[in-house]
C-alpha cells in the first residue's frame, strides 16, 4: 500500500510519468463506488486468488487452515476470527487467497473478508484486493451480503480490529472482545451462523516494542499512535521481525506456523429487533464457543496447557 502512496505524488509532481499519476487518480474517482456497490460482487477473480505467489506466501510461515465441522451450503456464515496480530496474516491466506484450498475445505462456501474501508482509497491496490473477495466491513456491504446474495456465503471478521494490534505479543492470547458485540447483533439481524474461528502463531510473527512509561521514546511512540488514530482511525504499533539473513532485525516476519482453526457452527435465531438482553445472551455462547475452541486446540498449535484465553 505504501508504494503507490508514495509513488504517485512522485509521478505528479517530479517526473515525466505524470500522465500516469493523473490516470491512476482519474480511474480511482470514476471507480470510487465500486467497492460498495456489492451487489455487483466487486471484481471477484479466482485467477488473482490462485496466484502462484500465494503459495510462497503460505509456504514461508507456513499458514494451515484446519476444519473442525462442516459448513453448510444452506446457510450464511460470520466467522470471527482472533487474535488480530500486527498484520493478519492467517486471515489473509486461508481466507482472500486459494493458496490453502478452502474451497476444497468448505465446498459451495464463498468467503468474504472484511477490512477498513480506507484500503480502497488507495489507488492499484484497490484493485487486487476487490479481486480477492475483500469487502469493507461496513453494515450495509456485511448486511447484503448475508442476506442478498442468496445462501453459503461466509464474512470473515477480525473482531478485535486494529485496537486489538495493540495487545498482541509472542506468546499471548490476549483479546479485545468483553465489549465487541457488533458482529453478535449482525448475526441476529441475519440468521447468519456465528463460527468461531483462532489463528494459532499469529501474535508470535513479529516482536512487539510498548517503551517504558515516563521515557521520552514512550512520549513520541504515544504521540504517533494518536496522531494515527486521529487521522487514519488506526492503531500505530511499533513493532519488528527479522531481516533478509537468519537471526538479523528487520520488519519481515519470523516464518512462525500459523495455523487457523475454524470450530462449530453456532445456530442464531433471525430477530428484526434484538435487544441487548438477547445480544448478550448468544455474545456469551460465543465466548464460551470460542475458548472450548482455543482449550482444545491450544497444546496442539504451540501453546503450553496452562495458557488461559484472555478476554477484556
Amino acid at each position: 500500500g505504501a508504494i503507490p502512496i508514495l509513488l504517485i505524488p512522485y509521478f505528479l509532481l517530479f517526473s515525466k510519468f505524470w500522465s500516469l499519476a493523473v490516470l491512476s487518480l482519474a480511474w480511482l474517482a470514476y471507480d470510487w463506488n465500486t467497492h460498495s456497490q456489492v451487489h455487483t460482487g466487486g471484481r471477484r477473480s479466482a485467477w488473482v486468488r490462485n496466484w502462484t505467489l500465494w503459495n510462497y506466501f503460505r509456504n514461508y510461515f507456513p499458514v494451515k487452515l484446519v476444519k473442525t465441522h462442516d459448513l453448510s451450503p444452506k446457510h450464511n456464515y460470520i466467522i470471527a476470527n482472533h487474535p488480530h496480530g500486527v498484520l493478519s496474516f492467517g486471515v489473509f491466506i486461508n481466507f482472500a487467497t486459494e493458496a490453502t484450498g478452502i474451497a476444497r475445505i468448505f465446498p459451495s462456501i464463498t468467503p468474504f473478508v472484511g477490512t477498513l474501508e480506507g484500503i480502497f482509497w488507495i489507488p492499484i491496490v484497490r484493485e487486487y484486493v476487490m479481486s480477492m473477495g475483500v469487502c469493507p466491513v461496513s453494515r450495509s456491504a456485511l448486511k447484503y451480503l448475508l442476506t442478498q446474495k442468496g445462501s453459503g456465503n461466509a464474512v470473515v471478521i477480525v473482531v478485535g480490529g486494529a485496537a486489538e494490534a495493540l495487545l498482541c505479543q509472542p506468546g499471548a492470547s490476549t483479546l479485545l472482545l468483553k465489549q465487541r458485540k457488533g458482529f453478535v447483533k449482525l448475526a441476529l439481524k441475519t440468521g447468519a451462523y456465528l463460527v468461531p474461528s483462532y489463528s494459532f502463531g499469529e501474535n508470535e510473527v513479529f516482536n512487539q516494542e510498548t517503551f517504558p512509561e515516563g521515557t521520552w521514546l514512550r512520549l513520541l511512540q504515544k504521540a504517533f499512535q494518536d496522531t494515527f488514530k486521529k487521522i487514519l482511525g488506526l492503531n500505530f504499533c511499533t513493532f519488528h521481525g527479522r531481516g533478509l539473513t537468519h537471526g538479523s532485525w528487520g520488519f519481515l516476519p519470523f516464518n512462525r506456523p500459523i495455523t487457523t482453526v475454524v470450530g462449530e457452527p453456532l445456530p442464531i435465531p433471525r430477530i428484526k429487533r434484538p435487544n441487548q438482553k438477547t445480544v448478550d445472551k448468544y455474545h456469551a455462547l460465543y465466548i464460551s464457543a470460542l475458548r472450548k475452541l482455543f482449550d482444545q486446540h491450544k497444546v496442539e498449535y504451540g501453546l503450553p496447557e496452562t495458557q488461559e484465553l484472555t478476554i477484556i
